[in-house]
C-alpha cells in the first residue's frame, strides 16, 4: 500500500508492475471463480484460500453477526482487490465499499466488474481507489473497517491506522484479516531480509519497480500496539482454526531448522 509521499510515477510503474506479476501467477479469475471466493476448491491457490475462508468465517462470527444485531451494518474493506469480502457481505445485507490502490483488471477493483453478474437487480457494491493513509471518506461513516490481507502493505503503519480510527464510528470495530503476525519481530525481519534477497528471481524484469516500495511486510502485537497507542484502540486476537497443514507449519519448522512462520489469526480493534 504506497503512502500519499510516493510520486505519481513510481506509483504508476509499480502498479503495471504488479498487475503483471499477479496476472502471470495466475490471479486473474473468471466470474464463476470469483463468486465462489473464499471458497476456491481449484487451482494453484485453493490452499491460499482454504485458510483465507477460515479467517473470513471468523469475522462473520466474532466480528459482523454480533456487532449487527440483525441490522445492516456499514463495512469498509481495505485492499479489497476484487471486492470478494463485499460480494460476500452485500448478499448478507450489509453495505459494503471496496478501497483499494489498484484499478487493473486482473485482481484489482477493475476485476470487479466480474460480480455484475451475480447480483442480479442490485448494483455493483461502490468501489474507491485511494491510498490507506488518506482516505477520502467521512469521519465515523462505518461501523467496521477491515484491512483485508492488506495492512502489511503499509509503509507506515501509525497513520494507516490512524485513518481507519478516523472513519469508524464510536463503538465500532478494526479488523485484521490475513496479514502475517510474528511472535518475534527478528523471525520477520528474517522474512524480509529473504524476500528481498529473492526479489530479483521471483519478479524477474519487474523486480526493480516491485522491490522500490519498503512495506512493513508483518507485524507483532508490540508493533501493532505502539502504532494504536494514540488511539485509543483495544486489541483482541480470535485464534483461528486453520486447515492441517497450516496449523503443522512451526512443528515442520523447529524439525527442519528454518526461522518460525507467522500466523494470520483475527485481530478486532474496539473503537472507544
Amino acid at each position: 500500500m504506497p503512502t500519499t509521499a510516493i510520486s505519481p510515477d513510481r506509483l504508476a510503474r509499480f502498479r503495471a508492475a504488479y498487475a503483471l506479476h499477479r496476472e502471470a501467477e495466475g490471479r486473474r479469475l473468471d466470474p464463476t471463480d470469483l463468486a465462489a471466493l473464499p471458497y476456491l476448491d481449484h487451482g494453484p491457490f485453493r490452499r491460499e484460500w482454504s485458510v483465507r475462508a477460515r479467517t473470513f468465517e471468523a469475522l462473520v462470527h466474532n466480528v459482523v453477526t454480533p456487532l449487527a444485531k440483525g441490522a445492516s451494518l456499514r463495512i469498509l474493506d481495505v485492499g479489497a482487490g476484487a471486492g470478494w469480502l463485499c460480494f460476500r457481505l452485500i448478499r448478507a445485507g450489509h453495505h459494503a465499499i471496496a478501497l483499494d490502490w489498484r484499478w487493473d483488471q486482473v485482481d484489482g477493483l477493475g476485476a470487479a466488474q466480474g460480480y455484475r453478474v451475480h447480483l442480479q437487480h442490485r448494483d455493483l457494491f461502490d468501489r474507491v481507489g485511494a491510498s490507506f493513509d488518506a482516505l477520502p471518506l467521512s469521519a465515523q461513516a462505518f461501523d467496521v473497517v477491515v484491512f483485508n490481507a492488506a495492512i502489511h502493505y503499509a509503509e507506515d503503519l501509525a497513520p494507516v491506522l490512524a485513518e481507519a480510527r478516523r472513519v469508524v464510528r464510536p463503538g465500532g470495530r478494526i479488523a485484521i484479516l490475513d496479514s502475517p503476525f510474528y511472535a518475534r519481530a527478528a523471525d520477520g525481519d528474517r522474512m524480509v531480509a529473504a524476500k528481498r534477497r529473492e526479489g530479483a528471481r521471483v519478479f524477474g524484469k519487474h523486480a526493480e519497480a516491485l522491490m522500490a516500495l519498503r512495506p512493513i511486510e508483518y507485524l507483532t502485537t508490540k508493533r501493532l500496539a505502539d502504532a494504536s497507542a494514540p488511539l485509543g484502540l483495544t486489541w483482541q486476537r480470535h485464534h483461528v482454526r486453520y486447515p492441517l497443514w497450516y496449523e503443522l507449519r512451526p512443528l515442520a519448522a523447529l524439525l527442519s531448522g528454518r526461522r518460525r512462520p507467522s500466523r494470520f489469526d483475527l485481530w478486532v480493534g474496539v473503537v472507544s
